[in-house]
């Protein structure tokens, strides 16, 4: 049984939060926005949690986040884009 991670997308701005948001509610991904956990660092202060992290990249587009992090329940690792 393989492991499911949460993935965080972090972002320059809110706008471009909100304009991720609606890309992933429009493909019907599932999301949360959520407060930027304290061990990360970004412009903005809210990103986007998903599971299915390389849908959620397809439709946001690689470009478009500032970074990410996988979560193991423990720490964070910073994905290279």
């Amino acid at each position: 049984m393989s492991e499911v991670y949460d993935y965080f997308l972090l972002f320059p701005a809110i706008h471009d939060v909100l304009k991720a948001e609606k890309r992933l509610k429009s493909e019907k991904i599932k999301y949360e926005l959520v407060p930027v956990p304290r061990q990360l660092s970004s412009d903005c202060g809210v990103c986007i949690k998903v599971k299915d992290f390389d849908n959620a990249l397809h439709f946001i587009g690689k470009d478009a986040i500032e970074a990410c992090y996988i979560y193991n329940g423990t720490e964070f690792k910073e994905i290279k884009k």
